[in-house]
């Protein structure tokens, strides 16, 4: 039995004792390598899963095969969000961006424990309208927003949920993530290189800088991370 003392995923610790313990046989530690597929677009998941390290990736997907991720999520949060809402069933792809371990619990167990504990089910419901937010800002900043402050607020949000400065992803998953072309990216990156706000290397970025890697994003980053605190509490 997996013990709630020990795990790092901020809504299990935070279940409270009675929901944890409805579902505590039932939670299973699972490695989760990168391009781990948590759910396919328009498939119903069996499990639903809470990363304890690592970064999941939440990507829209046209008809036409173009993608253009729409949200992030490490342990502070949970997949899929919209078990809450009673469908286990999005239109996206959600998929571990940055390998890390989690637990996963099946969605039926899941779903027992929110309708036995209101108070589990108002974190969840929390929790998914903070991730409603940041897809919103997400689709504000990819509007608004130059490349250069896009990137400048991807990494921000990749390094709030990795331990460390350092944040191992290569240029061309970031063009995919920001829907843009690779070597955009490229000069997007010697933007932030020559500011000393980061330093780029094959498939590895370190954070040189974070408050003016903050400044230099701007209002691109921010609102969401605020809502999440003031919702649920601190990220870490």
């Amino acid at each position: 039995m997996v013990s709630q003392a020990k795990v790092r995923n901020r809504l299990l610790a935070l279940m409270p004792d009675d929901a944890f313990n409805m579902v505590a046989d039932d939670i299973e530690l699972v490695e989760l390598p990168r391009s781990f597929v948590f759910s396919d677009p328009n498939t119903p998941s069996e499990f639903s899963y809470f990363i304890d390290s690592g970064i999941g990736s939440i990507v829209a997907i046209t008809p036409q095969g173009q993608r253009s991720e729409v949200g992030i999520f490490g342990r502070e949060g949970m997949t899929p969000a919209s078990l809450v809402l009673e469908t286990a069933q999005t239109p996206y792809s959600i998929f571990m961006q940055v390998p890390g371990h989690g637990y996963r619990i099946a969605n039926d167990t899941l779903r027992a424990a929110i309708e036995k504990s209101q108070t589990l089910r108002k974190l969840l419901s929390r929790y998914a309208y903070a991730l409603s937010i940041q897809t919103a800002y997400t689709g504000l900043s990819n509007s608004v927003h130059h490349i250069d402050e896009r990137l400048a607020r991807w990494i921000l949000m990749c390094h709030d949920r990795t331990p460390g400065d350092q944040i191992a992803l290569t240029h061309e998953f970031l063009s995919v993530m920001l829907a843009v072309r690779r070597s955009s990216v490229t000069t997007a990156l010697h933007v932030l290189e020559g500011n000393h706000l980061v330093y780029s290397e094959r498939n590895l970025i370190t954070i040189r800088d974070r408050r003016a890697l903050e400044l230099f994003a701007g209002d691109a980053y921010g609102v969401p991370e605020q809502e999440y605190q003031r919702l649920i509490g601190p990220m870490q």
